[in-house]
């Protein structure tokens, strides 16, 4: 009888230890998304003002910004980051991981590049409030995702189909240029984009194996980073379009 009490009690300590090694190892994991997100973000950023300070002096567009804002070479910057971000989603598993992560870095630059457009429109001071209101609310949003046991696949589902039905929307608008249309679309925006960061955030935590080599653990890493990278930037695009004061 006390040999069985031993027997359990060794297996119990060794689930426990077991289990503490799994939550150590998934918090590094989320950790690591968490940090290249966020670089990812500060080099967007970074990106984007030096392009504004480049393209506008003196209330008046440089060569430069008349270049990138009013040629036809204006495609090819908002269009390079939706080129690069297929790139590396379909090509991640045959690239190393610090080619997969300089990948994204230069994506985050070039989003910077193409969302520096947003100064013209918006003033500085409102586009930094809706940038810490972006983050609070991503914040809270991604912290549910990661600690709710509720199994939110199926909002998940819900969403991308909103997100599709975006797409079109925003297709649409473009020939209708419909001020209540945009309206209606910035505000399912928030919606759609609040739910994939709880969804894509409980999907990334699932996603976790212990037993994980180190190169598919970084690439894992990578794509999660770029995964909430996007969650922030379209909450944060959405968001401004109520929050943002337009430039007179």
């Amino acid at each position: 009888m006390a040999d069985l009490r031993n027997y359990q009690n060794r297996v119990s300590q060794a689930g426990a230890q077991t289990g503490a090694m799994v939550d150590e190892g998934l918090r590094a994991y989320m950790l690591r998304i968490y940090n290249i997100m966020a670089l990812g973000l500060v080099i967007t950023g970074v990106a984007a003002f030096l392009t504004f300070q480049m393209a506008f002096s003196d209330g008046q567009l440089t060569a430069f910004g008349q270049a990138i804002y009013a040629s036809p070479l204006k495609w090819i910057v908002m269009l390079a980051p939706l080129g690069l971000v297929f790139f590396l989603s379909f090509r991640i598993q045959n690239m190393s991981v610090s080619a997969a992560q300089l990948t994204f870095w230069i994506y985050a630059a070039l989003m910077g590049l193409s969302l520096s457009s947003i100064f013209l429109v918006f003033t500085g001071q409102s586009i930094v409030q809706t940038f810490f209101v972006t983050a609070a609310a991503f914040g809270a949003l991604s912290l549910y995702g990661y600690t709710t046991k509720r199994d939110l696949s199926a909002m998940g589902s819900f969403m991308v189909m909103g997100l599709f039905g975006l797409i079109i929307a925003s297709i649409v608008n473009i020939f209708l240029a419909s001020s209540a249309l945009q309206f209606a679309i910035s505000a399912i925006g928030v919606l759609v984009f609040s739910g994939l960061t709880a969804w894509d955030t409980q999907k990334l935590k699932e996603m976790y194996f212990e037993g994980d080599e180190v190169a598919v653990a970084g690439r894992k890493a990578i794509m999660g980073a770029l995964t909430l990278y996007l969650d922030f930037i379209n909450l944060f695009m959405f968001l401004l379009q109520f929050m943002g004061n337009r430039n007179q």
